[in-house]
């Protein structure tokens, strides 16, 4: 499961409708792809469909679709946001990832 935090939640609804994306049907789709200084990147959009092998969540009033293979990764994963004055961001808290880089855009596992 993903977890998003009310922080977080805010900000997705926020940036949903300012993208015209309707909160009660569309998705946050969350992935993960190589690169970034640590190896792998998080992948996070807005989408308004869902593939068959996609994983669905839904937690804190907000649906979010993983692809199987981000699945693995993203286990346990909750995701944030954070606008301090170290910049504004979202942030994923991922238990399985052994180093993460400064901006926290990217790990290792």
């Amino acid at each position: 499961m993903i977890k998003v935090s009310e922080a977080a939640k805010t900000k997705v609804l926020e940036l949903m409708q300012e993208d015209g994306f309707n909160p009660a049907k569309d998705y946050v789709r969350v992935g993960v792809k190589s690169g970034g200084c640590s190896g792998l990147s998080y992948d996070l959009k807005f989408d308004n469909s869902q593939i068959e092998s996609d994983k669905l969540f839904e937690n804190n009033g907000v649906k979010i679709i993983v692809d199987a293979k981000s699945f693995l990764y993203l286990v346990g994963t909750t995701l944030e946001y954070s606008g301090g004055l170290n910049g504004a961001g979202f942030v994923f808290k991922n238990p399985n990832a052994n180093r993460t880089c400064g901006c926290g855009e990217s790990f290792s596992l």
